[in-house]
């Protein structure tokens, strides 16, 4: 871990041949600053809209789970203690950046722009769900692990070749990181030079693989060696660190120089999905206590209540608020029509066949009784 002693320079770990993977940090688990030279410049105002997203996500991800629990949602990945890795990293991204999330990464991409009645619609599987707003510079979440590292690749490239100055963007987890798709990413984005952002949310599980049965590497950021891109490690439980480094990594990938590994040591508080995933049968209590100790919400909250900025009735609104958000929002997403078979044929052939045809009919039929 980085201390005061071990100075620590973003720019220099900004480089192909880095071999620096010591993990960036600003705030401890107490919310003290130990690296102040890293502290980004941002307001007063900018850190408590920082903390408010993290609450905002922290609440979505419960009254998700209680959603999905009462049928009224479908699938859903937990995110619990992933916050300032999530949060910390869409926070410092542009609105034209182009964002390519995986399945836990929907926090991101309703900040970058999505209707949350919209995420709850996806989580049904409504082919709504997917109907963007034409401004919204995003893919919906990829399901398949690792195969948005080789979209994010291609899209980066696209912006490259257009001449925009804009990253694109996307995560996976510590077992994404041992799929095919993820070198075949990171090698092409790297061998074209192209703005892309790639992060490694190592929140230590693979469903109920732990990291060290993953890899021999030490870290997950020095893949990026053989690549031959920059790769670094952030603790990803410390906002400001992820924000500091995003931000960097992005300024980086838009002067032209290629595309960025970042690792984020990180935890999830929950199971893997709501899908039947217990975590209780491979995952000790002590190991989950040792990490709710370095909660994201925790560190961030102590640090702005020193500052004078953040009390307990600010965070007492920020929740209610957050939670009258997500009531309309199902509401909104309830309204939405009610999907049919005919539908589900038609949105999968752009010309059906004379079978694809007489099955629309028939079923069409069905449905208008």
């Amino acid at each position: 871990m980085v201390t005061k002693k071990e100075k620590i320079d973003i720019d220099a770990l900004l480089n192909p041949s880095n071999t620096d993977f010591r993990m960036v940090q600003i705030l401890d688990e107490e919310g003290n600053i130990v690296n102040p030279d890293l502290m980004p410049d941002v307001s007063d105002e900018e850190l408590v809209q920082f903390m408010t997203d993290m609450v905002w996500s922290r609440i979505l991800h419960e009254r998700s789970t209680a959603l999905n629990r009462q049928g009224r949602l479908g699938f859903y990945a937990p995110t619990a203690g992933q916050e300032a890795s999530q949060l910390g990293s869409i926070a410092a991204i542009e609105k034209e950046d182009v964002l390519l999330p995986g399945y836990r990464d929907v926090p991101q991409l309703i900040k970058h722009g999505l209707p949350l009645a919209q995420a709850f619609l996806w989580s049904r599987g409504h082919a709504d769900g997917n109907l963007y707003p034409e401004d919204l510079k995003a893919l919906p979440p990829q399901i398949i692990i690792g195969a948005q590292y080789i979209q994010n690749a291609g899209v980066a490239l696209g912006l490259k070749k257009r001449g925009k100055k804009n990253v694109a963007i996307t995560y996976t987890g510590d077992g994404g990181s041992s799929q095919g798709d993820f070198y075949e990413g990171i090698n092409f984005a790297g061998a074209y030079k192209a703005p892309a952002l790639f992060f490694i949310q190592n929140n230590g599980w693979a469903i109920s693989t732990p990291r060290h049965v993953q890899t021999a590497a030490v870290t997950l950021a020095q893949k990026a060696v053989a690549a031959g891109i920059p790769g670094i490690q952030v603790d990803g439980m410390d906002f400001l660190a992820v924000y500091a480094v995003t931000k960097k990594a992005r300024e980086y990938a838009v002067a032209g120089n290629g595309p960025v590994l970042i690792e984020t040591i990180t935890y999830r508080f929950g199971p893997h999905t709501l899908s039947g995933d217990d975590p209780t049968r491979y995952r000790d209590n002590d190991e989950l206590e040792g990490w709710q100790a370095k909660d994201p919400l925790i560190r961030m909250r102590k640090f702005l209540v020193g500052k004078g900025l953040w009390t307990e009735e600010k965070e007492n609104e920020v929740i209610e608020a957050a939670k009258e958000e997500i009531k309309e929002a199902i509401k909104e997403a309830d309204k939405a029509p009610k999907q049919k078979v005919s539908s589900f044929l038609k949105n999968m052939f752009e010309e059906p066949t004379q079978g694809i045809k007489e099955q629309i009919e028939i079923f069409e039929a069905k449905e208008n009784e």
